[in-house]
């Protein structure tokens, strides 16, 4: 009888798999929505005289380093250069002003960050892994934007988790895969 102890072999590591965490691209900061409704005269029209006060009036340094969003989530036409004053007072103030839900802000906060922070020039030749679950809910614009991004340079892109992923793409160059 034999005292032999079998060497556990961490198959993730041999195989080289390169793992990418979208949440590490999440721009912290504080959101605010700005919603137009709350400026409808009985909920239906933006009066132009009402709103321009409202703009003079209003304290916009409160914004000061926030991430803000301009939507309107009542059934009302409201003219595009509302929109346009409430951006350009918002502007000094805000790190960011979109105009859209807060799913819009997201997706452009996520876009900015992945194609200017990822480099997929040093993910060259490797199998990569994106992470798919987390406690940061990721728009599926992100993971299509890294994938654009990487898809060029990389043998393999795997999503989800190193014990459990769905293989994305698949470089005719990388014949070694993982088994």
């Amino acid at each position: 009888m034999t005292n032999e102890v079998e060497e556990i072999k961490n198959k993730v590591a041999e195989s080289g798999l390169v793992s990418i965490d979208l949440k590490d691209f999440y721009t912290s900061g504080t959101r605010v929505v700005i919603d137009m409704k709350d400026h409808l005269f009985e909920g239906l029209i933006l009066k132009e005289k009402d709103f321009r006060l409202f703009v003079k009036n209003e304290d916009w340094s409160k914004y000061k380093n926030n991430l803000v969003t301009i939507t309107s989530t009542a059934d009302a036409i409201i003219p595009t250069w509302a929109y346009m004053l409430l951006s350009s007072e918002l502007q000094p103030y805000a790190k960011k002003v979109v105009c859209g839900t807060p799913e819009t802000l997201e997706t452009i906060l996520f876009h900015e960050t992945v194609t200017e922070k990822l480099n997929p020039e040093q993910y060259k030749d490797k199998r990569v892994m994106i992470k798919g679950c987390g406690d940061i809910e990721i728009p599926a614009s992100a993971f299509v934007e890294a994938v654009n991004l990487l898809k060029p340079y990389v043998k393999s892109i795997m999503y989800g988790e190193a014990c459990s992923n769905v293989p994305i793409y698949k470089s005719s160059r990388d014949t070694a895969g993982l088994k």
